[in-house]
């Protein structure tokens, strides 16, 4: 999820790690962040995604150009 500096702000906006980035993983003096899900349909959509172009926003690097909204999520029971 993302958050601010505060540990217990995550509200609404996530990531899709496409790699992993052992520097978001909990360690001595840093909390990390939650990884609450699994893409197990439409990775070519991620691909998508990821495809994007993305430039420099607010004091923030790599992000969208233009805005990529999700319009269907769905939770899948195992």
């Amino acid at each position: 999820m993302a958050r601010t500096n505060d540990v217990n702000s995550a509200t609404s906006q996530f990531f899709v790690n496409l790699k992993d980035n052992d520097f978001l993983d909990h360690s001595r003096g840093n909390f990390g962040y939650a990884v609450f899900a699994k893409v197990a349909e439409g990775m070519d959509v991620i691909d998508k995604i990821a495809a994007v172009a993305t430039g420099r926003k607010k004091g923030f690097d790599d992000v969208p150009v233009e805005a990529v909204t999700m319009t269907s999520v769905r939770h899948v029971e195992k």
